[in-house]
């Protein structure tokens, strides 16, 4: 069991009578993952979520957390387990030290003699005193990751963590995050904030309309994508006509007095030294890829395979 990943889910579907929220999702987190589950608003992220901690019960298919179901080992499955989903809830008119000490006490004794550690991980020491109803949206999503901390959990689940956030409340939650992954904590976060997932994860699963439709390293899927050039020469018709003439030079074509094709490393390498030879100046010559943005939009749009 101990060499167990933190998450695997095999097959998981969730219907609400007609409505499949979760179409056999099979997912694999492993240790020291900070893995991005990644996808628009609706897609099933946070059903998926639910699923995982033993909140709602799957329709069909299993969850495992380190080689245990929720369902049926009940607590001991979250043994080594804290997070939240669709945002952290406590009462507002105590203060944020004392709603710690609150959830502490339904947990053993060492999670009470951790509260001024993770006030202080979190930044929240100064405010611990203060009612959490005078929170901004931010502190209590951090108090929430206080709260999650209590329990020196192995794997951390996150909804959402950064919505609502302003940009400076995100680059905190988003530090945050990094210190605790490395921290050794394996990391599930739910986003559908691209940027957020590119600054933060090392592997991703895109879901759409309840299916996984990419999983894999975030490199991959990055380097994956088909690589682009832009060149700019005052010659732009010659130099356009060298790069239909070159083979693995592909897609040519003129936007805007530049010549754009798609080739690999060494057919530009070689292209290049074709220009040269034909006396054809190049005042640039730029590579594009696509961002996570354009394959994310590919993917759930329905315009690439699924890897």
């Amino acid at each position: 069991m101990s060499e167990a990943p933190p998450v695997a889910t095999r097959g998981l579907v969730k219907r609400y009578g007609e409505l499949l929220a979760v179409d056999h999702v099979d997912l694999t987190v492993e240790r020291a993952d900070v893995f991005g589950y990644l996808g628009p608003n609706g897609a099933g992220k946070t059903t998926s979520l639910r699923m995982m901690l033993g909140l709602i019960r799957p329709t069909e298919g299993s969850v495992q957390l380190f080689g245990r179901d929720p369902l049926r080992d009940g607590a001991r499955a979250l043994a080594g387990v804290a997070g939240f989903v669709e945002g952290p809830a406590f009462y507002p008119y105590l203060s944020g030290r004392r709603n710690l000490r609150l959830l502490a006490d339904y947990d053993d004794g060492d999670s009470r003699s951790r509260i001024e550690e993770v006030l202080e991980l979190v930044e929240l020491r100064d405010r611990a005193k203060d009612r959490v109803g005078g929170y901004s949206h931010g502190m209590r999503q951090r108090l929430g990751i206080a709260a999650a901390l209590l329990r020196r959990p192995r794997l951390l689940l996150l909804d959402e963590p950064t919505t609502g956030l302003d940009p400076a409340g995100m680059r905190d939650m988003r530090d945050l995050v990094r210190r605790l992954a490395g921290d050794g904590i394996t990391v599930l976060l739910s986003s559908h904030l691209l940027g957020e997932v590119e600054e933060l994860c090392n592997r991703v699963a895109i879901i759409q309309k309840g299916r996984v439709v990419y999983q894999g390293a975030l490199r991959e899927l990055l380097a994956g994508a088909a690589s682009g050039y832009r060149l700019r020469s005052p010659e732009p018709g010659r130099a356009r006509a060298v790069c239909l003439a070159q083979a693995g030079v592909e897609h040519v074509t003129s936007v805007d007095g530049e010549v754009r094709f798609q080739a690999d490393e060494e057919s530009v390498g070689v292209l290049s030294i074709a220009l040269g030879q034909a006396r054809i100046a190049v005042t640039a010559l730029v590579p594009e890829t696509a961002s996570l943005e354009e394959l994310f939009l590919d993917l759930t749009e329905g315009k690439v395979a699924a890897a």
